[in-house]
């Protein structure tokens, strides 16, 4: 065999090498497991990570996750304990703890989440069904979680799964009855705000003839004192009127006949008919206001109202 001969079957040999070499190695990452299966038989469970080796073409190597999985549950109807139809969405969140089980039990990230999904969804019925719709909205919703978490991670635990966390992100009446809620709910309102305006007009009207009432006794009082003091000034009035008569008649006559004057002849077209020797006019015939023949001065009397106007 000759040197070039020797030098093909050596870089054979190292190729063949190689290759060998390489399918016996496989990489560990540090978010991984690892299971080597020798037809399909589990020969070791790998969770430390690095570089490891296994027989070459006989064994294989299947990873899983070693982080925090997600699993999103579809909305489901469940009936609360007051008999009340909710829609409840949720998801949770795990992670495998256990690959041999694991693989074991589901094989698969997909078969997994399948059956999660109906453990989930079974221990929430339950749950749910014992509990109350205020209690499940408000009241007892964190302690309800915390319950569903626990029953779910026992049932995950046979498969190798521990449950890190199960939440309900939305827990809601369906679309029909909350439409009936919320219209039952808009007719108390709109009732109770025609309650409240029928007492408030009932209140305002009360006020109202209060108002009217008082207002009405107060001009009674006024205008019984007005024509209190407009009589006890009449009364006033003529008895300084009578007074002054009294001690001169003369000149008590002449006052008034100056206002008699004053009043009915006025600038203007101001008509009278009087007969020319009337008493109303004594006082233009003779400053001392006697009359033709002689006799007593009488106060001049009123004058008469002016024709109107043509």
């Amino acid at each position: 065999m000759n040197a070039s001969t020797l030098r093909t079957v050596a870089l054979i040999g190292l190729v063949l090498a190689a290759i060998v070499l390489y399918s016996a190695t496989f990489i560990v990452q540090q978010t991984q497991y690892a299971l080597v299966l020798r037809f399909g038989a589990v020969q070791s469970a790998i969770s430390e990570p690095g570089l490891k080796f296994k027989l070459p073409l006989v064994d294989t190597v299947t990873y899983f996750e070693k982080r925090v999985l997600d699993l999103d549950l579809p909305v489901q109807t469940i009936l609360s304990a007051d008999r009340q139809n909710l829609e409840v969405d949720a998801f949770t969140r795990y992670r495998i703890v256990d690959p041999l089980r694991f693989y074991q039990a589901v094989g698969n990230i997909a078969l997994a989440n399948q059956r999660l999904q109906s453990f989930t969804n079974s221990v929430m019925r339950n749950t749910l069904a014992s509990a109350s719709r205020d209690a499940i909205v408000r009241t007892e919703r964190a302690d309800l979680m915390n319950r569903i978490q626990a029953d779910v991670n026992r049932q995950a635990a046979s498969l190798g799964i521990e449950m890190i966390d199960v939440r309900l992100t939305r827990v809601d009446l369906p679309a029909a009855n909350s439409q009936a809620v919320y219209q039952r709910m808009r007719t108390e309102r709109e009732r109770e705000a025609a309650d409240l305006r029928a007492n408030g007009q009932q209140q305002a009207q009360t006020i109202r003839a209060k108002a009217e009432r008082e207002a009405t006794i107060i001009r009674a009082e006024a205008n019984q004192r007005a024509e209190e003091l407009r009589g006890q000034g009449d009364a006033d009035r003529n008895r300084i009127l009578a007074e002054a008569f009294g001690q001169d008649p003369e000149f008590f006559s002449f006052y008034r006949s100056m206002q008699a004057y004053e009043a009915g002849l006025k600038s203007g077209d101001t008509r009278l008919v009087l007969s020319p020797d009337s008493d109303f006019f004594r006082y233009f015939n003779d400053p001392a206001g006697r009359r033709n023949g002689g006799g007593a001065t009488q106060p001049a009397p009123a004058p008469a109202q002016p024709a109107p106007a043509q």
